[in-house]
């Protein structure tokens, strides 16, 4: 008879930054329960042209899902819970989430119109019994109202599951980190902990909100003119520290940007915003002095479509910027952003903006733990087993080698598809599972490798030639070849490419010539090669063979 086994599997988030979704298994091989942990996305870039949104792929979990108890969100950023709108409604399963995060959820299933997610509001340090396990929510710190560790008790052992975290010492929003039931944790026999590693290269400690505050406070009162900041909309203690800051300056806030307007309703749906904060409409906001006005945008990104970047470009419908107006970056550069976001400066700047960056003021801390914060949280938690995830590459194994210089038995760093088996005799991978992607193209998922995704990158890299062709009954040519191209280059010898593709035609046998199939291979064989041999690239080629009755 097989024996019981505690498993933990990634199937996004592990080996990069972003897409978090991860699994834990107990049972027999063949009779295993599962939980899900978070169920997040990365966003499109320029090597996915008309993708929003690229999810992990639950193919795995969906043929167990009738063993899967349920889905638990840490926290609300969108690489945790960006995809439960999307998947949650396939995996069929019950939702967990403290009130912020809920909201946050709640407001993307609307969007999507799904009604049929069982989404359960727990407390902040609820506990409660999903089939196996013993669940425990443990409040941390981070960049987010209401992060959450996760720990899970199991009959061969407890885990906790970090989520995001950070240690601030003196949070503007929220509570502590609930260093006591970490150290009981420990003292108890924690048998592993699955942390995130994301600025496990950064020596020291990540910095206290209250101290961006204070600096942002400053800033703000010595600007001229009006003042426009963007952050992280997510990060609900950096927009209430900003709106104090504001305040103290004698300006009022306006809100652009309509995840800006989403957060805010959310956490003051919840509660999170202090009852004092209020704000003024932009069709108002263009009628107070310069010197009494502060817009707090999205765009911190570089995003095209945020308001920060319309406003760049001169076509936000509310606000205009130039001469001694100034824009603060109270963020920080994501890696893979820095051109939008640069050319986004640049554009401000020679509109006659002055850009303020976090090089520039101390207007940014990270919601991520630095090694001193690591440290400690070693030093509390004491696991036999350390799992690094919510990194890529270099982070996981810099953290595992951490873990063993702090004392750690056992360190294991993951790729996603690692069926990892925690308890008995682990950590080990003893399997791998398929762990790709999906992407969100429009309103449909596609699987990686679709071709319509294949074909878009062979059109931003050549573009498209369309060929048309008439046939008469004798199988001849009637007509003019037409040849149209889109992003395509052509030689002053265009026409000689409608000729080619003629000898083309004419060099099939009329019997070949009856084949649409054997006619459209030869028109686009002949378009290759003529642009291979006059442009030194090959666009996609698209074929139209009509035929008349004369």
């Amino acid at each position: 008879m097989s024996r019981k086994e505690l498993v933990f599997l990634p199937l996004g988030g592990s080996g990069e930054i972003g897409m978090n979704m991860n699994l834990y298994g107990f049972g027999t091989p063949a009779n295993r329960q599962w939980l899900m942990i978070d169920c997040g996305v990365m966003f499109g870039d320029l090597s996915t042209p008309g993708v929003d949104l690229i999810c992990p792929d639950p193919a795995f979990i969906l043929e167990e899902k009738e063993a899967l108890h349920g889905l638990l969100l840490t926290h609300g950023h969108e690489d945790h819970i960006g995809a439960v709108a999307l998947l949650a409604p396939k995996l069929g399963c019950p939702v967990y989430a403290t009130p912020f995060t809920a909201a946050l959820v709640q407001r993307k299933l609307d969007e999507w119109e799904e009604t049929g997610v069982d989404l359960n509001i727990i407390d902040m340090n609820a506990r409660f019994e999903l089939g196996p396990f013993d669940i425990e929510y443990v409040t941390l710190t981070h960049s987010i109202p209401e992060p959450s560790g996760v720990v899970l008790r199991t009959a061969l052992g407890t885990v906790l599951h970090t989520g995001d975290w950070k240690i601030d010492s003196s949070p503007t929003l929220g509570p502590l980190t609930d260093v006591k039931t970490i150290k009981k944790l420990g003292d108890d026999g924690l048998l592993a902990m699955v942390c995130d590693s994301t600025n496990v290269l950064s020596s020291g400690e990540s910095g206290s909100e209250s101290r961006v505050r204070e600096s942002l406070t400053k800033l703000i009162d010595a600007q001229e003119g009006r003042v426009a900041v963007t952050t992280f909309a997510s990060n609900v203690s950096r927009v209430v520290s900003i709106c104090e800051a504001a305040a103290a300056a004698d300006r009022s806030v306006c809100l652009l940007g309509r995840s800006m307007l989403r957060i805010v309703d959310a956490a003051r749906e919840t509660g999170l915003l202090p009852k004092n904060l209020a704000f003024v409409e932009p069709k108002d906001a263009g009628h107070l002095p310069r010197r009494n006005v502060l817009y707090l945008c999205t765009g911190s990104q570089g995003e095209p479509r945020a308001a920060l970047a319309r406003i760049a470009r001169d076509d936000h419908r509310d606000l205009v910027l130039g001469d001694g107006d100034t824009v603060i970056f109270s963020s920080k550069v994501i890696p893979g952003n820095e051109r939008e976001i640069y050319s986004l400066q640049n554009d401000l700047v020679d509109r006659g903006v002055k850009v303020i960056t976090e090089k520039d003021e101390f207007i940014h801390v990270s919601g991520h733990p630095c090694r001193d914060e690591l440290k400690a949280m070693y030093e509390w938690a004491r696991p036999h087993i350390s799992i690094p995830v919510h990194g890529e590459a270099r982070h996981l194994e810099e953290h595992a080698e951490l873990a063993y210089e702090l004392g750690v038995a056992e360190a294991l760093a993951p790729r996603n598809g690692d069926l990892i088996r925690l308890a008995p005799d682990g950590p080990e991978v003893i399997d791998e599972v398929p762990a790709g992607r999906v992407y969100l193209d429009g309103d449909v998922l596609l699987p990686d490798g679709a071709a319509p995704m294949r074909e878009r990158k062979k059109l931003g890299y050549a573009g498209l030639v369309s060929v048309a062709v008439v046939l008469d009954k004798r199988q001849e040519i009637a007509g003019e070849i037409t040849v149209m191209g889109s992003g395509v280059y052509f030689t002053e010898e265009e026409e000689d490419i409608s000729v080619e593709i003629e000898d083309a035609i004419l060099d099939l046998p009329p019997s070949k010539r009856k084949d649409d199939e054997a006619v459209e291979l030869a028109v686009k064989r002949a378009a290759r090669i003529w642009f291979d041999r006059n442009w030194g690239k090959r666009p996609v080629i698209q074929t139209l063979v009509a035929r008349v009755e004369r």
